[in-house]
């Protein structure tokens, strides 16, 4: 199987176009359906502590003052 590159760019660029194009509502549906997806797939499971930076939550910088 070969692959054009130049096809693939061009695609995604053409569906980033329709993405941008889209209004606010169906956006936001269409992070919902993915976040749902997510969630069935198995998001929802705890993931052991890494070493990546994350931003404190509200409630952490409540605790913290």
């Amino acid at each position: 199987m070969t692959f054009d590159l130049q096809k693939i760019f061009e695609s995604k660029r053409k569906i980033r176009r329709e993405l941008a194009m889209l209004p606010i509502e169906e956006k936001l549906r269409l992070l919902d359906a993915l976040r749902e997806r997510q969630l069935a797939i198995g998001g929802g499971v705890e993931r052991p502590q890494s070493d990546v930076l994350r931003e404190a939550g509200t409630t952490d910088r409540i605790t913290q003052k």
